[in-house]
């Protein structure tokens, strides 16, 4: 699916989303990933869900955002809460949700210049 953006110049933006791959700025990318307004980070973690490890939210805790939108694949998939502490410490907020849901929340709330970040996860 493409999807239409406002408001997103010279920031990631999701573009297209499909089986198996989100497209920012128009570049396919089809392995874990976190998606914030002025970077990409494609070695976040390889790790599958069942896998996802405490250290894997550290990072996402330390990220300067208010919130983290989780796509969880396919499927909306909630992580076991001993995962959710780093979050919880840092006072970042958490919402889960599958990959397409992720892409287009995130696209909304850059669009409304909020502090974001889209962790993706593929399998």
């Amino acid at each position: 699916m493409k999807l239409k953006l406002t408001k997103t110049e010279g920031q990631n933006a999701f573009t297209a989303y499909g089986e198996g791959y989100v497209s920012v700025n128009a570049v396919r990318h089809s392995s874990n990933l976190i998606a914030l307004p002025d970077r990409l980070i494609t070695d976040w973690t390889q790790a599958c869900f069942e896998t996802l490890r405490v250290a894997d939210f550290e990072m996402l805790a330390a990220l300067d955002t208010e919130i983290v939108l989780l796509g969880t694949g396919n499927l909306l998939r909630f992580p076991r809460p001993e995962l959710l502490r780093p979050l919880i410490k840092a006072q970042k907020g958490l919402e889960v949700m599958d990959i397409q849901a992720a892409c287009r929340t995130y696209n909304v709330l850059i669009g409304e210049g909020r502090k974001v970040a889209a962790a993706l996860i593929f399998s």
